[in-house]
């Protein structure tokens, strides 16, 4: 465990801290941090402020005004990270939504309120998924035998049984309020006592049983009164929330049965469930003002010994022995140094004696440690179930800069700094703590707990991991954070091995998502940097294509099976010929109409696809080259193909509205440019469209695509936006100091450097230019129906295909896609160029389409923070725009008419 990152605030004036104000800490899975501070000043309380970063771009901070009224007591995110709960000593909770998307823009239309009641625990309830990792299944083939699903029950489910949202807290004085939302934005909240005799609560938190129940521990802080354990049930009646709670077995500490220990340790400081949705274990922590004592219990069911009186009585009790719940101790700590901060795994590894068994044979550890700080600045990593101590790290060496010199540093007489929250990442293998100077640091936690592993078992642990977040769509920033560059390749292709072990229907799902992650790998590697500009190419192509396929539309209500897109890419499969006309003969005029202003608003896209078929025709001569960017596209018989599909859609919609077409500049007024591309893309589709190796274009094709610089002006793609982020940079055991709001020099690492010259340097136009955030997923729609768009960095669960009503690409703004004088063959209707019958049929095309009319719909939605180092690139700071944008210039004089600026693309919920 070592210190990868440290960011402080600068110092501002007058601004003091507050011991006595708690901090607290969230960590999303889509590697969003959510935090609070204890400064305060003569302006203003900034504990009332909620600070959201990027683990990428971690200066880059936002800083919400939450207008919480007390101190915040408990953030916490939802499943998806997209959502989060913050509560405060005032008892009230507000629910904080991304505006347009945006990890920079938040909201928060609903909340509740208990009035002066500080909140002392909340969650959202439970959705009903959970998985289970098997260690001992690692080598197996399937993703699912890897990854099973565990039969879970969510906490309230609506009509059909969709897992109804929402969220429940505990309060100070005893009281238990859960609010639910419901589809029509309407808020249920109501408030129940635990229990008949309502006491103080110091400490509580919240966890779920697989039955759909809710389980809530109390602790008046006291470590000579008891645990109390209570089960909340919550329905709905007559359009009203109803709580129903029930008293379970409590528990007293073992360290106060100790007499010689009894009143060692007078308070409770600690109280967690070891996992939300397990409810049957517990993590206590005793303290006194200098030392703690930390222990976990387990709730089992064990038989109720039945005297002989009883059982002649009556031999049904001795046929059948009664049982009761019974808390256990499992392990307990000598006496620590005083706990100021617990972490819990949220990783649910499987903890059957096998796959335990497998773990500790093969130094697997993520998911099976917790993290415990002191107040001596340490931090302990301990087994969940022994508390044996498996990783340690020291706080007191504190990060240089670059160019700070080594300098020998005087000892502070006061209290050490320490962390008074953290949280380990989704995987376990990073750690974020916020300390009593408001500093934030982040911690690297290795899979095997620093024990020395051969490269191949390091290997298996991280594509593991890898696999994991590719079937659930979390963020994999932290597995990064681990990966050396001799590594990169041999997980590349053991990634995309076992990816092709899937079937069918589940390669589809993750398609865009295992390209973000060959993307992000190979950014950290010299050696494979260049790779990263095909598969950004490839998942945005993957987006287009997504978009312009969700405008077709069957003409017909009763639908056959195969959808609009579908039929186009079997057609486009089948007939081989090179005339782009003849292929549009086979397909049917009315799934193709649509609106002329949505065409016109299209024509960013077009000009993409247009521009991008048209630099890989000019670079096949220098096909040998693969440093070259767009080199696997050559022989990529599935891209070719889908390229050659979207190119019969454009040539189709020209029909409508020319001004819609790509726009090239060519030496010829007389030249059909779309059709000279289209031939050439199909000869060299032909080439490798089958499994196995692609035949070798031949020379005649060659010789066509060397004349293509003197027949039309070649486009200058812009490969990457721009990488400023942190895990390409960061090098071992070289911690970075940084600053909240002021962007780092970071120093560049090879792989690095060597991508730079890839990638687009602020302020320079090009003309594909790319904004994209880290984290863009196809999300699902709140009615249920399935959506699926084009991910562009996909690392949430595709799910099926785009559906009416999925969330629509804006289409305002766009300029006119005429070309200027001189720019042949797009900028005019093919149709001048001479009939044919193809032509003469798709001349239907330009009747009444009024009841055939669609709107651009393109699933995508993100957390829209930071840079795609895992996924892609960056947005600049300060610009964390979600959106699909093509630069105003084209790279020529002349040539870049029509071109309107940047396209903002919302997401889904």
């Amino acid at each position: 465990m070592d210190l990868a990152y440290v960011c402080e605030w600068e110092k501002w004036p007058k601004s003091t801290h507050c011991p006595s104000v708690p901090l607290a800490c969230a960590w999303s899975c889509r590697n969003l941090i959510a935090f609070t501070t204890d400064l305060r000043n003569d302006d203003q309380d900034l504990t009332r402020l909620i600070h959201i970063l990027d683990t990428e771009h971690p200066w880059d901070v936002h800083s919400i005004n939450s207008e919480h009224s007390e101190a915040i007591t408990c953030l916490e995110w939802d499943q998806s990270g997209s959502r989060l709960l913050s509560a405060d000593a005032n008892g009230q909770i507000k629910c904080w939504s991304m505006a347009d998307h945006l990890a920079n823009s938040w909201e928060s239309p609903v909340g509740s309120l208990v009035e002066g009641d500080p909140i002392v625990a909340l969650s959202w309830l439970h959705n009903g998924v959970k998985l289970a990792l098997h260690v001992e299944k690692s080598g197996a083939s399937s993703f699912g035998e890897k990854f099973s699903r565990v039969k879970f029950s969510p906490s309230l489910t609506l009509f059909g049984g969709k897992p109804m949202e929402g969220w429940i807290a505990v309060t100070v004085s005893g009281l238990v309020t859960v609010s639910l939302l419901k589809p029509s934005g309407q808020v249920l909240t109501s408030t129940e006592s635990l229990c008949r005799l309502r006491g103080r609560v110091a400490l509580a938190d919240i966890a779920f049983t697989g039955g759909g129940n809710i389980v809530v521990a109390t602790a008046d802080g006291s470590s000579a009164s008891p645990v109390q354990f209570y089960k909340v049930c919550v329905g709905v009646v007559s359009e009203k929330c109803r709580i129903d709670t029930e008293i379970l077995p409590s528990l007293f500490m073992r360290c106060t049965a100790d007499p010689s220990r009894k009143d060692r340790f007078p308070a409770i400081t600690h109280l967690k469930f070891l996992a939300r949705d397990m409810s049957e274990q517990v993590l206590l922590c005793a303290s006194s003002q200098t030392s703690s004592s930390v222990e976990c219990w387990s709730l089992r069911k064990e038989g109720l010994p039945v005297n002989n009186v009883f059982q002649q009585i009556s031999p049904v009790v001795g046929d059948k022995q009664p049982m009761i719940l019974k808390w256990r101790i499992l392990s307990a700590t000598n006496d620590l140094d005083r706990v100021s901060a617990v972490a819990l795994p949220k990783l649910p590894i499987s903890l059957t004696n096998t796959d335990l068994k497998v773990a500790s044979d093969t130094q697997f550890y993520p998911g099976l440690g917790l993290a415990l700080a002191f107040h001596d600045g340490s931090v302990h990593i301990v087994h969940r179930l022994s508390l044996q101590t498996m990783a340690v790290f020291y706080g007191s060496a504190a990060p240089r800069s670059a160019d700070e010199p080594a300098i020998k540093r005087p000892r502070t007489t006061g209290p050490a700094v320490h962390f008074k929250a953290m949280q380990l990442s989704w995987t376990s293998l990073a750690l974020v703590g916020i300390d009593s100077h408001g500093k934030l640091s982040m911690l690297r936690i290795s899979p095997s707990m620093g024990h020395p592993l051969d490269l191949s078992l390091a290997l298996r642990h991280l594509l593991f991991l890898l696999e994991y977040c590719m079937v659930t769509g979390y963020d994999w920033w932290d597995i990064l954070l681990h990966v050396q560059p001799a590594m990169v390749q041999s997980l590349v292709d053991r990634l995309h091995e076992e990816y092709t072990r899937q079937t069918a229907a589940l390669q589809q799902v993750l398609s865009t998502r295992i390209l973000a992650m060959k993307a992000s790998l190979c950014k950290l590697s010299p050696c494979t940097v260049t790779r990263v500009c095909d598969y950004h190419a490839k998942l945005f192509l993957t987006a287009v294509s997504s978009t312009l396929k969700s405008l077709l539309r069957p003409h017909i209500l009763n639908t056959p099976d195969k959808s609009p897109g579908d039929r186009l890419a079997e057609i486009c499969a089948k007939v081989t010929d090179v005339d782009i006309d003849k292929v549009m003969i086979n397909l049917k005029t009315e799934e193709f109409v649509l609106d002329m202003n949505t065409l016109q608003a299209l024509q960013q896209l077009l000009q993409w696809v247009g521009d991008f078929v048209l630099y890989l025709l000019a670079s096949l001569p220098n096909q040998g080259a693969p440093l070259r960017p767009g080199h696997s596209f050559l022989r990529d018989g599935a891209a070719l193909g889908l390229l050659r599909e979207l190119m019969v859609v454009i040539r189709i919609w020209g029909l409508l509205k020319p001004s819609c077409l790509p726009v090239y500049t060519a030496t010829s007024d007389t030249q059909d440019s779309m059709s000279l591309l289209f031939r050439l893309l199909t000869k060299l589709w032909i080439c490798c469209r089958d499994e196995g190796p692609a035949s070798e274009p031949d020379e005649a094709l060659v010789d066509e695509c060397c004349l293509l610089p003197s027949q039309l002006l070649i486009p200058s793609l812009d490969w990457l936006p721009v990488s400023d982020g942190l895990v390409s940079r960061l090098q071992p055991k070289q911690p970075l100091r940084l600053r909240f709001g002021k962007a780092p020099a970071l120093p560049g690492s090879a792989a690095a450097l060597q991508l730079d010259g890839l990638a687009r340097a602020p302020g320079q136009p090009k003309i594909d230019h790319v904004r994209l955030p880290h984290h863009a997923q196809v999300a699902q729609q709140d009615d249920g129906r399935q959506a699926v768009g084009a991910a562009l960095d996909q690392e949430l669960p595709v799910r099926g295909a785009v559906a009416a009503g999925a969330p629509q690409l804006p289409l305002t703004g766009p300029g006119s896609g005429a070309g200027p004088p001189g720019s042949a063959g797009q900028g005019q209707d093919p149709a001048s160029l001479g009939p044919s019958p193809a032509m003469l049929r798709w001349s239907s095309l330009k009747c009444d389409f009024g009841a055939f009319s669609a709107t651009a719909g393109v699933a995508v939605t993100s957390r829209a923070a930071g840079d795609m180092a895992r996924g892609f690139g960056s947005c600049p700071p300060g610009q964390r725009r979600q959106s699909l944008s093509v630069s105003e210039s084209s790279g020529a004089s002349g040539g870049g008419a029509g071109r309107a600026a940047p396209l903002p693309v919302p997401g889904t919920g």
